[in-house]
């Protein structure tokens, strides 16, 4: 793989250990698949926060890195925390978990990490342009970039976004390449797709499929509105059920657009809304009452967020109104335009919770008491049972509120 001097230097450690294990991961990557060379990246997101995920190993490794008075060389943002980082002692997170994910926390923030903690970054000002080269690692992030921006990111571990964002560059291969962002599979989706779920349930279905390929999507009715936060709905329950870390639609995303794709693919299957109503059921694990509703797996946008307020205006719904918990997850960015527009207000005096920097999965909800968790993410829903050990109720955004009355 060609370096530059430049380069060279950093693999033979002239800048110090933490630079040379940076570049030799990346380097290592690159032989793997067979790069050329290191290209420049604009951005970096970073996975591997929550302590329930990376444990005292990924802890360790986070305090030697950031021992070596090191900081990121481009815009970084970080994925979320196992915990709201600011109410977690109201929200009874446990006291062990508290103490390693502050741990953890300092780390990044020692680097120049910024500590938005969000799943979402391209809705907090981590927003590359169509074409630009970035080493992002969050899977539903991945997904958005590359099928909704026309970024190009491969689906990167925590390790190598990380040592991407110190270095500020990646290796050339995979999904940086034209020849590889080319669909295998052409999906029909016939009938209308309302709400988030659906496109969830489709992800879902289709990530099955087609594992880590590229699908091609023709919807036979047009998406009628909030057409972005259904894509971030689709791409993330690809990514979580086959590892999809890119989809194009005809017309809709990006190269599509720019008639940059030829599509002859070898497989083409068509969806009905018959088969989304099967994956809803497969992705059901209980008809009991729910413990906990969670909203916002991606993190929620500002409308996601007023549509729980629809729910409870509409419905009245007092203080005592659910009979469970609610968590509606999203950033701290996002937050604070909800507690300006008088949306947080609504929700907690409804007995929910606008919780920030976490989600459901990423959470240490099992030692928190919850068993069955409602969501309209399909993406929490097919990740639940495993991460968690939960029992799931899956619907649309009004359906798992209604569950909680």
């Amino acid at each position: 793989m060609y370096l530059t001097k430049e380069e060279e230097r950093i693999y033979n450690g002239e800048y110090g250990e933490v630079l040379e294990v940076a570049m030799n991961l990346l380097v290592s990557l690159g032989e793997i698949y067979g790069a050329e060379r290191l290209i420049e990246i604009s951005s970096a997101q970073v996975s591997g926060v929550s302590y329930k995920t990376i444990g005292e190993e990924g802890l360790s490794f986070l305090k030697d890195i950031s021992r070596g008075n090191v900081r990121v060389s481009v815009p970084t943002t970080l994925n979320p925390a196992g915990m709201d980082l600011s109410r977690y002692e109201e929200l009874n997170f446990p006291r062990d978990f508290v103490e390693k994910q502050l741990e953890i926390i300092g780390c990044f923030k020692r680097m120049g990490v910024e500590i938005g903690c969000t799943c979402t970054p391209y809705l907090t000002g981590n927003l590359p342009s169509c074409g630009d080269h970035i080493a992002w690692a969050e899977s539903s992030a991945v997904s958005y970039a590359n099928s909704v921006i026309g970024a190009r990111t491969n689906r990167e571990g925590g390790p190598s976004a990380l040592a991407s964002a110190l270095i500020g560059k990646t290796p050339l291969y995979g999904y940086h390449l034209d020849e590889n962002r080319v669909p295998s599979y052409t999906f029909e989706v016939e009938g209308e797709l309302e709400d988030l779920s659906h496109y969830g349930a489709l992800g879902s279905l289709v990530g099955r499929i087609v594992k880590n390929e590229v699908p091609y999507f023709i919807f036979k009715n047009p998406i009628s509105r909030d057409r972005y936060t259904k894509l971030k709905a689709l791409g993330a329950s690809l990514a979580a059920s086959g590892g999809v870390a890119l989809y194009h639609m005809e017309g809709i995303t990006p190269e599509c657009r720019m008639g940059k794709i030829e599509v002859d693919t070898p497989e083409r299957i068509t969806v009905d809304r018959e088969d989304i109503e099967e994956e809803f059921h497969r992705l059901n694990t209980s008809e009991e009452k729910p413990d906990l509703i969670c909203i916002g797996c991606p993190h929620c946008s500002l409308g996601e967020i007023k549509e729980v307020v629809d729910f409870i205006v509409k419905n009245q719904v007092g203080r005592s109104g659910f009979k469970c918990d609610l968590w509606v997850c999203t950033s701290i960015h996002i937050k604070a335009i909800a507690d300006r527009m008088g949306y947080t207000e609504v929700i907690e005096r409804a007995g929910g919770k606008v919780v920030c920097d976490t989600c459901m999965v990423v959470a240490p909800v099992e030692e928190m008491g919850y068993r069955i968790i409602a969501t309209n993410s399909g993406k929490a829903a097919i990740y639940l049972p495993s991460f968690c050990g939960s029992k799931v109720i899956y619907g649309s955004t009004w359906d798992v509120l209604r569950r909680g009355l």
